[in-house]
């Protein structure tokens, strides 16, 4: 992580623990926002107006986090408004780091950052703690705008008007709002950060209870869509949608196994099946997705996988 702008020490998935062990998320650092005219968003300061070619988006395809914002971008139309870096997917020692070195990942052709972790001192000389994606930049003041993909979604979705292709597509439509966010609250640490809370779980009181979130959470999302609606709230696709996807394709490539999930895999679950393969298919959805680089990703995880092996790509059926 970063102490003051300088690169301390290896890099680790888990820097702080609650009283039972319990794996606890690092709060992004960087929280202003894009807006139509420039003002001062919901958090941060003003000077970030919605621009065509200003701002550039660096992801990694093996992360949830970044996904989202990638999802976003492509269902929204806003290919040649934001560029986008990809990261390799194997952790260094100093985390994310670009290159060539993995089909699909990139050079930093912008700023020619080796690590993600140079973006953060680019923008802060005196920054500290972990040097995360998504990052959304400022070409014009060269700095980061923005590195919480909750904020980044919300602002790709509304702020760019017409700049964007699919303007008429809504993920945060006002009449669903106050039951989007309430979905949304639910679906993290039960969920998205769950299968976290199991991974790098450090006792076995906190495993157990966020193994039981895990499958409790995917008991429910069954029997919601049970009913055999297409997306979580009915025939309208929404970010809440976006946040369950990006968990569930991952969920047997990566969390049933490494991060001991393995209760049941995702098969064992017909509707969330088939909800995947239904969001999977929206056009463009499956270019943000590479299970190449998600399986590569996890197992580089040197504190899960001490020796790195890589396994194969598994095969999905629900994807066939």
């Amino acid at each position: 992580m970063l102490v003051d702008g300088v690169w301390n020490a290896k890099w680790q998935p888990v820097q702080a623990t609650d009283t039972q062990g319990g794996f606890v998320r690092q709060a992004s650092q960087f929280r202003n926002w894009i807006t139509p005219d420039g003002a001062p968003g919901p958090t941060g300061l003003g000077g970030f107006a919605a621009e065509a070619g200003r701002y550039h988006l660096y992801v990694a395809l093996i992360c949830p986090w970044a996904s989202r914002t990638l999802l976003a971008r492509k269902l929204k139309g806003l290919e040649e408004v934001i560029s986008v870096s990809v990261a390799e997917p194997q952790l260094t020692d100093q985390g994310w780091r670009f290159g060539e070195n993995f089909p699909g990942a990139m050079r930093d052709e912008l700023n020619g950052a080796t690590y993600v972790h140079e973006l953060y001192t680019l923008s802060d000389p005196h920054c500290n703690g972990r040097a995360t994606v998504p990052v959304l930049w400022d070409k014009r003041q060269r700095v980061i705008v923005n590195n919480e993909s909750a904020e980044i979604v919300r602002m790709l979705n509304s702020e760019f008007g017409s700049l964007a292709k699919n303007a008429t597509l809504d993920l945060y439509p006002v009449d669903l709002r106050a039951e989007i966010d309430a979905l949304n609250d639910w679906l993290y640490p039960n969920l998205n950060n769950g299968v976290y809370r199991a991974g790098f779980a450090t006792t076995q009181v906190a495993y157990d209870a966020a193994v039981r979130d895990v499958f409790a959470a995917l008991d429910a999302l069954e029997s919601r869509l049970a009913d055999g609606r297409c997306f979580l709230f009915g025939e309208r696709l929404t970010e809440s949608d976006l946040r369950l996807f990006v968990t569930l394709i991952r969920f047997d490539a990566a969390y049933h196994g490494l991060f001991k999930c393995n209760r049941r895999p995702l098969g064992a679950y017909p509707a969330l099946a088939r909800y995947t393969r239904r969001v999977y298919d929206l056009p463009g959805v499956a270019e943000t997705v590479s299970l190449e680089h998600i399986v590569a990703g996890y197992y580089s995880i040197e504190a899960l996988n001490p020796r790195r092996i890589i396994p194969g790509v598994p095969d999905l059926p629900y994807l066939n």
